[in-house]
């Protein structure tokens, strides 16, 4: 799962060549809109699912992207108990988020399945695979004007990826609450739950579900 950086909504330049004449303007105005994409990718099936914001990326966003992710593909996957989740080491989903630790934990209590979480560290979240698709992402767009939500949403719906389109584009419109998080006794009381691992406990946390 990763964010890539937000793109201004307007009649703005974004470099790159065009195969017929585009006018853009000289100058970075104050966009009309601007558009966060988030992405959950399934390397072994080349697989991307993507979710569009025009506000915060919170640690509720994240989340919610992933309860409708899963709640879209866990009929096919009925043996599979534990979810691998490789992510950059964000302000809003590392492991000493107190708001992003309580979501992922009721995810796993809510589905009664196994995560365990993998942060990449400094400087190398380029070897996370879905930064491969954000660069086939910015190609695609390259050269073009993104002058209107439902452009970016058409650009990102007709994108290719080894052949397979996006399996879902989604504009996610709630707007989200920055800054929740737990009181110090309420996240003390939650690190119960997390398994760190012995040397990088920051970097990979285990999270059971709670016995039925």
């Amino acid at each position: 799962m990763d964010a890539k950086a937000t793109i201004p909504v307007g009649w703005f330049s974004r470099g790159g060549q065009s195969r017929v004449i585009v006018k853009a303007l000289d100058h970075d105005f104050k966009p009309e809109e601007t558009l966060t994409p988030y992405g959950i990718f399934l390397p072994e099936y080349d697989e991307l699912y993507l979710y569009f914001t025009t506000g915060r990326i919170t640690s509720d966003f994240i989340v919610d992207c992933l309860v409708n992710f899963w709640q879209t593909v866990r009929e096919r996957f009925p043996q599979v108990k534990t979810l691998l989740i490789n992510q950059d080491n964000g302000p809003e989903n590392h492991s000493r988020r107190t708001q992003f630790m309580q979501r992922i934990t009721d995810f796993v209590d809510t589905f009664h399945i196994e995560v365990r979480l993998a942060y990449y560290p400094p400087y190398h979240s380029k070897y996370n695979p879905i930064e491969r698709v954000w660069g086939v992402v910015e190609k695609r767009w390259n050269g073009s004007i993104l002058d209107t939500v439902e452009t970016v949403l058409n650009f990102a719906r007709n994108l290719v990826w080894k052949g397979l389109h996006p399996c879902s584009v989604k504009l996610v419109t709630r707007v989200y609450a920055t800054g929740k998080r737990l009181t110090q006794a309420a996240m003390k009381a939650l690190e119960q739950r997390f398994e760190r691992l012995p040397g990088l406990e920051k970097w990979f946390v285990t999270i059971l579900p709670l016995s039925t």
